[in-house]
């Protein structure tokens, strides 16, 4: 179908060129410009054959020929919504589009119709814009419907649709808006179907919201809907009744009315089964799952919209045994959805390449970071739990590892070359000052970083076998001994990460010393950088948090797989938070001295003195500590590349920024390294070149919002679906023993940490090394993710407190100040305190 390219001329009917009502029997998709994406849309269903209700579409011309004819296009440009709305509200209808209106209005027998808005920005892919421009049902007579029409034309402007093209990026000036016009559906019932199971991504399930009466009081959320789950043959799986709080019905006079207290009767299951059948065939047609609109009227089902589904999670998979075991221990390295810049800048090159060096290299196992975040669009889809494959080198693997054990032991891996020419390159690399450096040299920066990293590695695979089999050693012994409950044995390790929380004490010691600098401990962590960072009294504690910062401050503050999360320097508030939490609380007894009781206890077992083995336990220990601290330091000087991959990465969107190729700096987080180190300078890309990066912003920017509500693992998928556990509120995979009872404390990122007290129980989605210094305060901690081997478990068996990882649903469920009982042994959270106490560690 074609369309004028000049402004039409709303005096005339419109020439062959332009018309300003489009019947939907004359639409399809590609009719996007003229009749929207509700238009096109339904067009295309009807082209199709699907059962769609009689209408014609008030096209886009129309609605430019109206602002025009008015002249209010040069505010549509702009964002003043409710002037706009008032102007449209009472704007003149030229009088040939008005005949032209009220003559299909007639074709359609001058009943109660549906007026519903059809933008061009909306019911697409990624971008539904479900309920941002307004609807309105049984309408009668010719007024009415002129007034519904004008009332749609301004709906383009409301805030709410203003701010969801902001979001998505949708130039405001570049939108129009289409009016559609069908014969009103006196429904019997109504409601929502959807060809793919919105919560879990199965493509095999159908999922029916329905309610008696108008489908306006299931899609406003006015009524909880009956709801079924239909398998691909549309026999039911799962039925919930609905509440019918209220059912809309339309009046004789036009508009609707709320009614209540009609009786609950359910919709046919023969019904439900030809929902299926057609919201199946329609998913086909269009080549994607749909979101369909649908009523049901005289024994006749007919379809009132259909837009492609948003937000849809990837199709379920089922785990393996290992997936099941690993999926915990990496998901919780993911705490959001990783950038493309993550993935081709740091994890495939950096942290990745050390992982899967370490797997193949060690253990001759087969792994890839490509495998475990799959991506679709440019944009990281999914998590996959990994599944390594055991390779031909597994069988070499005992060779390959006695020479490392034998030479390489832990104590002294700083004193390895490799560690001091890596330290020498990272230091080289931090020192450099971004914006001097051409861009070529700015281009080459990550892969300097990624060859630093990689010295790391070096270290790890040839130390780590050592450290394995003294862990292996010790885990023996305790067995032997029946000291398999002796924890605190490696409390205290000298780590670097150890070593950040006695400064971080010391920090927050020089607060309490300090009146005036502890009453500013009050503000939030945000307010009170900026406090600390601006008020002269405080400059020699601004001098000691300077210093933390220059050997600490490229910690990550949400993972290390994530080079675009700001580091502690770069975020001083998470910092100060974790000062605040010490402040509060004074430090608890030394863990050295726990160790110590500990290491006593495992001495003065009989059979250790008897054979007079105390020496070789005490050497054992050292190695054990010492090999804990190369695990722990090697992550800790591994992570020293990520200031300098963010220095660079945003450097580059900066120049890219000033040159106008990209609209923000940080908009280079949407692209790949590779893509920028393809590019001979900001300042000469070329128009097409430029193009292409921006487009590719767009799109994995609204791919990225599309899956802002979408978790990249699906918890029934990962944890399984748990039995019913009678009282329990949560539950999760045991990790630490013990009980514990307390106040809930709900943590959701570093900037909080400052909200915990001492006795508190942590409920977090995940943790990190940085989140150490919670776990002295808190009586048990319960994590949404992770399993035995995540960082929060193994520090709370350390630390002595119980544990429950892998909950799932914890920081949703469990609220602040609700006092829980933690059972570390079960795996559940129960409310109130236990029966045998309040803490029973």
């Amino acid at each position: 179908m074609t369309h004028a390219t000049t402004r039409p001329d709303p005096t005339d009917r419109g020439g062959p060129t332009t018309r300003f009502v489009l019947p939907l029997t004359e639409l399809g998709r590609d009719d996007l410009a003229s009749a929207g994406g509700k238009g096109a849309n339904l067009g295309e269903l009807v082209r199709a054959g699907f059962p769609v209700p009689d209408g014609v579409v008030i096209s886009t011309d129309a609605y430019a020929a109206v602002v025009a004819h008015a002249g209010l296009e040069p505010a549509a440009a702009g964002e003043d919504g409710a002037a706009l709305r008032e102007a449209f509200a009472a704007v003149g209808i030229p009088g040939a589009l008005r005949e032209s209106i009220l003559e299909a209005y007639a074709g359609l027998g001058s009943g109660p119709v549906a007026v519903r808005s059809s933008a061009t920005a909306e019911d697409l892919p990624g971008a539904a814009f479900a309920g941002q421009q307004d609807t309105y049902l049984n309408v009668v007579g010719a007024d009415a419907l002129l007034d519904a029409v004008r009332r749609c034309w301004g709906s383009l402007w409301t805030e709410r649709a203003i701010a969801y093209r902001a979001r998505r990026d949708i130039a405001q000036d570049g939108v129009r808006i289409a009016v559609v016009v069908q014969q009103m559906v006196v429904s019997e019932y109504a409601g929502v179907l959807f060809t793919a199971n919105p919560v879990t991504g199965a493509r095999d399930e159908v999922v029916v919201d329905a309610s008696s009466g108008l489908g306006e009081a299931v899609v406003s959320g006015l009524v909880t809907p009956d709801h079924y789950v239909l398998d691909a043959a549309g026999s039911v799986r799962e039925r919930k009744p609905g509440r019918r709080e209220v059912v809309v019905r339309g009046t004789a006079e036009g508009g609707v009315a709320h009614r209540s207290g009609e009786e609950h009767v359910e919709l046919p299951d023969a019904v439900l089964a030809e929902l299926a059948a057609l919201g199946r065939a329609v998913a086909v047609h269009f080549g994607r799952p749909q979101d369909i609109e649908w009523a049901y009227a005289g024994g006749r089902v007919s379809l009132v919209q259909a837009r492609p589904m948003t937000a849809l999670p990837p199709p379920p998979i089922r785990l393996s045994r290992i997936q099941r075991f690993t999926g915990p221990q990496f998901v919780e390295m993911m705490p959001v959805r990783p950038y493309p810049m993550d993935v081709s800048g740091w994890i495939t090159p950096g942290i990745g390449r050390m992982v899967k060096r370490m797997m193949a290299e060690i253990a001759g196992l087969r792994f890839d970071f490509a495998d475990v975040l799959p991506e679709r669009d440019g944009v990281v889809d999914r998590f996959v739990p990994p599944q390594p494959h055991p390779t031909a080198k597994v069988l070499s693997a005992p060779a390959r590892n006695l020479p490392r054990i034998r030479r390489f032991r832990a104590a002294g891996w700083t004193r390895d070359p490799r560690f001091t020419r890596f330290d020498r390159a990272i230091r080289e690399l931090s020192a450099l000052e971004v914006r001097e450096l051409s861009w070529p040299e700015l281009r080459g920066l990550p892969h300097r970083a990624h060859e630093a990293t990689d010295l790391v590695t070096d270290l790890r695979v040839d130390y780590l076998p050592r450290v394995g089999i003294d862990l292996l050693r010790l885990r023996v012994l305790k067995v032997l001994l029946r000291r398999t409950d002796l924890t605190g044995l490696t409390l205290g390790t000298r780590s670097r990460t150890e070593d950040a929380n006695r400064a971080l004490a010391q920090l927050a010691a020089q607060v309490r010393e300090d009146g005036r600098l502890r009453t500013a401990f009050a503000l939030e962590p945000q307010a009170l950088a900026e406090r600390v960072d601006e008020d002269p009294a405080f400059a020699r504690f601004r001098a000691a948090l300077a210093a933390f910062l220059e050997e600490y401050g490229h910690r990550e503050t949400a993972s290390a797989l994530l080079m675009s999360a700001p580091t502690w320097g770069e975020a001083p508030a998470t910092v100060l938070g974790m000062v605040k939490v010490l402040v509060e609380d004074a430090r608890p007894a030394s863990e050295d001295e726990r160790a110590a009781r500990a290491e006593q206890r495992l001495l003065a077992h009989p059979l250790v003195r008897l054979t007079g083995s105390g020496p070789r336990v005490r050497r054992l220990l050292v190695d054990v500590r010492a090999g804990i601290a190369l695990r722990e330091d090697t992550h800790f000087h591994g992570t020293r590349a990520l200031p300098v991959l963010r220095r660079a990465v945003l450097e580059m969107g900066r120049r890219l920024t000033a040159t106008g190729v990209l609209s923000a700096s940080d908009d280079v987080l949407h692209l790949r390294l590779e893509e920028l180190e393809s590019l001979d300078d900001a300042a000469t890309v070329v128009p097409a070149e430029a193009e292409r990066l921006r487009a590719a912003v767009r799109s994995r920017s609204a791919r990225r919002a599309e899956l802002a509500g979408v978790p990249l693992i699906a918890p029934a998928v990962l944890f399984g679906h748990r039995p019913d556990v009678g009282d329990a509120l949560v539950t999760g995979t045991p990790a630490s023993g013990g009980q514990a009872t307390g106040p809930v404390r709900v943590i959701r990122e570093a900037a909080e940490f400052g909200l915990l007290r001492s006795g508190d129980v942590l409920v977090c989605a995940y943790t990190n090394p940085a989140w150490t210094p919670l776990f002295q305060r808190a009586a048990a901690v319960v994590v949404d993710t992770g399993g035995l081997g995540s960082h929060a478990a193994i520090v709370a068996r350390e630390y002595g407190i119980p544990a429950v990882m892998g909950s799932a649903t914890g920081t949703a469920t469990l609220v602040d100040g609700q006092v829980v009982t933690v059972d570390g042994d079960t795996g559940r959270v129960r409310t109130g305190a236990a029966a045998s106490g309040t803490l029973v560690p």
